[in-house]
């Protein structure tokens, strides 16, 4: 039986703390051990970006991030992208121009999209396409996804 390891780190804002196997990944720590679980397992190898989240800034696959690597960072999960009760305007944005279907491919959208936002404010459509390549929809194609980013950073830059 293996030891399982203690990790300090900060998600979504707040102090957590966590006991998990060495093996185990982020994403299974997120959903299975800290509940929670709107960041979705997609394909589980880094290809489809599904369970993407923001790790000390930087956007990161958390299939491909063991759990014990977030000891001391700071993590920031869909659940994190709102303020309080208040959706953020990229969520309201995929809302307004039905850039969803099924929804497991929409947080890792929202939350990569964020992270190009608190970058450059104000990306080109060719940018944003580029900044979100690493993300698949098998559903809504993409068009409609671009629309709600571009809606989003004209929001959120007034």
């Amino acid at each position: 039986m293996e030891r399982k390891a203690h990790v300090q780190t900060t998600i979504n804002g707040e102090p957590a703390e966590f006991l998990c196997e060495p093996r185990q990944s982020l994403l299974e720590c997120l959903r299975d051990i800290l509940n929670l679980t709107g960041t979705k397992e997609g394909c589980n190898d880094g290809n489809c970006g599904a369970c993407t989240v923001m790790m000390d800034g930087r956007i990161v696959t958390s299939c491909l991030v063991l759990g014990v690597e977030a000891q001391g960072s700071q993590i920031t999960t869909i659940e994190g992208i709102a303020r309080g009760n208040e959706l953020h305007p990229l969520q309201k944005a995929f809302l307004e121009e039905a850039a969803l279907q099924c929804g497991i491919c929409t947080p890792g959208f929202i939350v990569a999209a964020k992270a190009l936002l608190d970058q450059e404010p104000h990306p080109t459509e060719d940018r944003i396409r580029w900044w979100l390549a690493n993300n698949l929809c098998r559903c809504t194609g993409y068009d409609k996804i671009v629309k709600a980013v571009q809606k989003a950073a004209a929001e959120v830059n007034l």
